[in-house]
């Protein structure tokens, strides 16, 4: 399993252009980045045949689009066909096979995501119908736990709404060090962002979580933990980290051509390296109920 490393320590890190301390190897990242960077959702897409055996043209093409922006939009012909194979297929294809069993989880690793009753589930937001504000999946993990890649396969789309914001992470990354690098330095920082315990009924199902809003992977790749939501998130004080995250949630409340917009439909999967997503309020009617599935892997995808 990945593991992080510190943004400026050891031999690892020589050349890796997310080392604050290296200027030229950033800037030949960034500009080979953002060179033809696609800015239509459309250029995400990749129709396939059967989703759960990808041509090699297939295969390259999701690859493709996941080596520059980190996601691809897999469209198949499946429907509303329930099979969770699908997009557990899917994954493992792309080099993805360490599920996150998390509670919400069925059995076999995949969460099934839609909106219950009076499950205990209800109670949280990704099995209502109400909107979820900008994250990237598993923040609340421990270290050696967290989500490197993300999966969301559409079962059924709701009546209305149920649109996605997605960002790559490295163009936050982007925004964000060409601002102020010290923004970077001060979201590098072990304990910036800390996450409340989880306790229900008086017991605490989780403890409180602290770690930074960006890493760098033991391969020398960015890694991304962060949620938008404010009931008892406890940033670091300090000025820099305060005007840092002032200025991420400016950027995603904008109208960047980065950030694409788009409601999945039956047949569709988001594959993904975990980047910053949303996901709009919706309303089901009885003809149309949202179904998703979402798999958590601790692998990225493989890109080389």
């Amino acid at each position: 399993m990945n593991t992080t490393s510190s943004p400026q320590a050891g031999p690892l890190m020589m050349g890796n252009p997310f080392a604050l301390d290296n200027d030229a190897a950033y800037a030949a990242w960034r500009e080979r980045k953002l060179d033809g960077y696609p800015v239509d959702f459309g250029e995400l897409i990749v129709e396939v045949g059967d989703p759960r055996r990808l041509t090699a043209a297939e295969f390259e093409a999701v690859h493709a689009r996941c080596r520059k922006t980190n996601l691809a939009i897999v469209a198949g012909p499946a429907g509303r066909d329930p099979d969770k194979d699908i997009p557990r297929s899917l994954g493992t294809r792309l080099g993805l096979t360490e599920l996150d069993s998390n509670r919400g989880a069925d059995d076999d690793g995949v969460t099934t995501l839609k909106v219950v009753g009076n499950d205990w589930r209800g109670s949280y937001i990704p099995y209502t119908n109400r909107p979820i504000h900008w994250h990237t999946d598993g923040y609340y993990n421990r270290p050696e736990r967290q989500i490197r890649a993300l999966l969301l396969y559409c079962v059924s789309p709701a009546a209305r709404g149920g649109e996605n914001a997605l960002l790559d992470h490295e163009i936050a990354y982007i925004h964000l060090r060409d601002t102020d690098p010290d923004y970077i330095r001060a979201l590098m920082q072990p304990e910036v962002m800390t996450i409340p315990p989880n306790v229900e009924k008086g017991i605490e199902l989780r403890p409180a979580r602290s770690g930074p809003v960006f890493s760098v992977l033991a391969d020398g790749t960015l890694h991304m933990r962060y949620t938008a939501r404010t009931r008892s998130i406890e940033w670091s004080p300090d000025h820099v980290t305060q005007k840092a995250v002032a200025a991420l949630n400016i950027f995603l409340g904008s109208s960047s051509p980065y950030i694409y917009r788009a409601t999945l439909q039956s047949g569709q999967g988001l594959i993904c390296n975990n980047i910053l997503h949303d996901r709009s309020g919706f309303d089901d009617d009885e003809m149309h109920t949202r179904q998703l599935y979402r798999l958590r892997y601790y692998q990225r995808i493989a890109l080389t």
